[in-house]
């Protein structure tokens, strides 16, 4: 398991590749530059929208700042042997605990278009959610607990079992209802 934060140094990597400043990544990814900054220095527990918006900034897959070997072929990923561990802050830009545990469950396969994770889901102590939005498309299959998902206007719990799939552009939030949650969800971020 990775409890380091890695996407950092990734970011700073991909954004002096392209001979870009912390300010240019900033106005291109809609975020601001003490964000960018902090988590290039690993001083936050990255959040998922704004990865989002960074990673089509920078031209890449969101997958790309999970990547450790990329091969074109098929990427074979044995039962519990899910060690490419990220954490996400949530929607909390600012924050330093996760809420998100991502298993990347293709971060071997370097020329996909979606990105497959088992994510832990953790309670947040929150009255009112952040929704939030990117461009894409999402589906989520609840593993064990349930989940619930402000969507819009609308809410969903969803147990077990349950699934759903919906277009990301729409302000959603997705957070483990009352206790921890495992869900499978397959996100498609075009670039």
């Amino acid at each position: 398991m990775q409890d380091r934060n890695t996407i950092g140094p990734k970011i700073r990597q991909l954004r002096k590749r392209r001979e870009m400043t912390v300010k240019q990544l900033a106005e291109a990814s809609q975020c601001n530059e003490e964000l960018i900054k902090n988590l290039e220095d690993g001083a936050l527990v990255p959040s998922l929208t704004p990865l989002l918006r960074i990673a089509k900034a920078l031209g890449v897959r969101l997958g790309t700042f999970m990547d450790d070997h990329p091969q074109n072929g098929p990427f074979k990923l044995e039962a519990d042997k899910h060690e490419n561990l990220i954490r996400f802050s949530g929607k909390d830009a600012t924050s330093d605990q996760s809420a998100l545990d991502f298993y990347s469950l293709a971060y071997g396969k370097g020329d996909r278009n979606m990105e497959p994770f088992i994510i832990d889901v953790h309670p947040l102590q929150a009255d009112e959610y952040k929704l939030s939005s990117h461009e894409g498309e999402e589906f989520i299959y609840v593993l064990r607990g349930s989940i619930e998902i402000f969507y819009g206007q609308q809410k969903f719990l969803l147990d077990e079992g349950d699934s759903i799939y919906y277009d990301s552009i729409v302000p959603h939030d997705l957070h483990a209802h009352l206790e921890d949650a495992k869900i499978l969800a397959v996100v498609y971020a075009p670039l």
